[in-house]
């Protein structure tokens, strides 16, 4: 399980340090850096995937990723006896992301390459990278470090150095996960990769969800959806039933799902009271099939170790929501959530269980920070140097 988010550098997220817990619900007004902390942690997935560059550039670079704040706010500027206003850059840019679990934790510091003649100056480029053990870094329980192309490792009480070096624009989980050499790098990476991220669930009149697919078992539901009747039948199959047909029922009370088979392709249909046929996937409402296709997502027979829902509560009515809360705290107990929201009646639902962590945020002078969070009561943390 997660339980240090860090973020420095990124967008409105100058420096911040989040605890998390079994079930973490993100919340804040519009504009207080939700969607940044979110995109981090997708950033921190994309490590494992070997596309962290790519999914920096897909955002406009990293000129536009980074901060766009002062490096430093003047004491007069906070009590607005002078205008906010920027100065030289007296620190080289960095753009860093970090987490601790229970096993290891990670970091990566990304910058620009020094100018040469080449056309890819403006391509992030990993300055440093770690792993440790432990809820934040330290000397002691540094794994892995790397510094520019050039790593290192821990054997026993001394230190290897790897000879071959390490190109810029790849991280340590694409050149060195290697289950003998490397195990630490192999267990993290596969660790990372197991995180789910469903935000691209279409709704609309031609979304993929609506159309029949192939028979073939599903147990991890496509992320946009495109398998829901596979992933369906194959939870009816090998999965908690019960536990599905029971957040059918809650939501739409006398509701019933089935799954239709013909040549090779399943469908799915919709049975209601007071209907005298089923509704196939194509005739649902928006609403409808959000909510079963979530259902399919937090019901997967194969829970991943972080499941991260951003703004379920999108295309639902707000009579759903306490049965999409109880939906999430159930899958709660097998994955750890996270959800971004702003629906007020989700939030109170969620907030009802004591095992929910509400992380608020807030933006003061352009940086976001968690309500409530003082100085002292951010987690320990420390930065890879360079």
């Amino acid at each position: 399980m997660l339980q240090t988010l860090a973020v420095a550098n990124y967008r409105s997220l100058q420096g911040l340090v989040v605890p998390m817990e079994r079930l973490n619900l993100v919340t804040g007004d519009n504009g207080s850096g939700k969607s940044s902390l979110y995109r981090a942690l997708r950033l921190l997935a994309d490590t494992a995937q070997g596309g962290v560059a790519a999914a920096l550039a897909r955002e406009g670079g990293l000129a536009s990723a980074l901060w766009a704040g002062p490096e430093q706010l003047d004491r007069r500027m906070r009590d607005s006896e002078m205008p906010l206003q920027g100065t030289a850059r007296t620190q080289p840019v960095s753009l860093r992301l970090g987490f601790a679990a229970e096993a290891f934790g990670y970091a990566i510091d990304l910058g620009l390459p020094v100018p040469s003649q080449s056309m890819f100056d403006l391509e992030p480029q990993i300055k440093a990278e770690c792993i440790w053990a432990g809820p934040f870094l330290r000397n002691a329980n540094l794994l892995v470090e790397r510094r520019g192309a050039r790593v290192r490792r821990r054997a026993g009480r001394s230190w290897e150095a790897l000879d071959e070096p390490l190109s810029g624009f790849d991280s340590l989980f694409s050149q060195l996960a290697d289950p003998q050499r490397m195990p630490e790098v192999m267990q993290l990476r596969e660790y990372i990769r197991r995180w789910r991220f469903h935000d691209h669930f279409r709704t609309d009149s031609a979304a993929p969800a609506r159309r029949p697919t192939l028979a073939i078992r599903t147990p991890v539901l496509g992320h946009d959806g495109h398998d829901l009747a596979a992933a369906w039948q194959t939870i009816l199959e090998i999965g908690d039933a019960p536990a599905l047909a029971r957040s059918v029922d809650d939501a739409f009370p006398g509701a019933q799902v089935g799954i239709d088979a013909h040549e090779g392709r399943l469908s799915l249909s919709f049975r209601q009271p007071g209907l005298l046929r089923p509704l196939a996937a194509s005739e649902l409402s928006d609403g409808t099939l959000r909510y079963l296709l979530l259902a399919t997502a937090l019901h997967t027979p194969r829970p991943p170790p972080l499941l991260v829902l951003n703004e379920p509560e999108t295309s639902l009515h707000p009579d759903l929501l306490p049965a999409l809360a109880r939906l999430i705290i159930a899958a709660s107990a097998r994955s750890q959530l996270w959800v971004v929201s702003h629906a007020s009646r989700l939030i109170a639902a969620l907030q009802e269980a004591p095992a929910c962590h509400t992380i608020c945020l807030h933006k003061a002078f352009g940086r976001t920070g968690v309500r409530g969070q003082g100085l002292l009561d951010a987690p320990a943390w420390h930065w890879p140097t360079r």
